[in-house]
């Protein structure tokens, strides 16, 4: 299968746990893989036979933050939901949401959820 990747979108949101994520925010990163069958775009150079990238990155960041979740699992999920809703083209979706800013006491570079979604 072929994929579009778009790797660390940055998106300013208000997930978490404690209250204060959710009155402060943070920055979140998200590494995307959407899985789908590139070969009529790469016969046809159309963007119809493909899905485009800048639609996609515009679905994120219109869902992503859309809700205050508690959990980012929760936040990663609804996001590849929302591009599988939208894009038909697309049969899976690979999501890891990373969190640099996360209120732990210890020297990270990030926390991750790794999710991936596959349409029925």
């Amino acid at each position: 299968m072929d994929k579009i990747i778009i790797n660390n979108l940055h998106i300013f949101a208000y997930h978490g746990v404690n209250e204060d994520e959710k009155v402060s925010g943070q920055n979140f990163y998200l590494d995307i893989e959407c899985s789908l069958d590139l070969t009529a775009a790469c016969l046809s150079d159309s963007i119809a036979d493909t899905v485009s990238y800048a639609k996609i990155i515009k679905t994120v960041r219109r869902v992503f933050p859309e809700q205050k979740d508690d959990l980012i699992e929760r936040a990663a999920r609804r996001t590849a939901d929302a591009i599988l809703d939208e894009y038909d083209k697309i049969r899976e979706v690979k999501i890891t949401l990373k969190k640099p800013e996360a209120p732990v006491s210890a020297e990270f570079d990030y926390v991750a959820v790794k999710i991936k979604v596959k349409r029925d």
